[in-house]
């Protein structure tokens, strides 16, 4: 069965914040297969704002899913690691949102590839670019580091965190 290169970012703003990734990284397999994971940036939170701050890192992998179903298995894998329904934007343990299905352009009801709202969002950038930063956005047509660095704020004002990766 032939794999797909995806991109995923994982946040999370809730309990133990690196755990909460590394545990969601852990989830991924066996329907993904690990191949790169950026560091880990703290962010303010964006859009609803009276929230913790975030950690953020974004991942490489490789799968066979199609993307519909990679989709419900990491709306699965939130579920089965403690995310619970709250408001749109708001505060949660984990969040796992699918940004590239390799240059697949894509809209349904469900799923929007690539990824709707990445390209104003320094805590997707930043470290995706560090991860795939020649990748041409199907859509805009400009790599991840000319949307990073086109960015309205500050994004250099991210501050790696540790969280001992596996």
């Amino acid at each position: 069965m032939s794999q797909t290169l995806v991109y995923l970012a994982l946040g999370s703003n809730l309990g133990d914040r690196g755990a909460a990734l590394r545990q969601a990284l852990a989830a991924l397999a066996p329907a993904c297969s690990v191949t790169a994971v950026s560091p880990c940036y703290e962010s303010a939170p964006a859009y609803l704002l009276d929230q913790p701050r975030f950690y953020n890192l974004v991942c490489c992998v490789t799968t066979a899913l199609a993307p519909l179903a990679l989709l419900h298995e990491l709306k699965r894998i939130e579920a089965a690691l403690g995310r619970t329904p709250g408001p749109r934007f708001g505060p949660r343990l984990i969040d796992l949102d699918l940004l590239f299905y390799a240059d697949l352009v894509l809209e349904t009801p469900e799923l929007t590839l690539p990824h709707p709202r990445l390209a104003e969002r320094s805590f997707v950038l930043v470290p995706l670019a560090e991860l795939a930063p020649n990748f041409v956005h199907p859509t805009l047509g400009q790599t991840i580091t000319a949307l990073r660095d086109r960015l309205p704020h500050p994004w250099h004002e991210l501050e790696s965190v540790e969280i001992c990766l596996p």
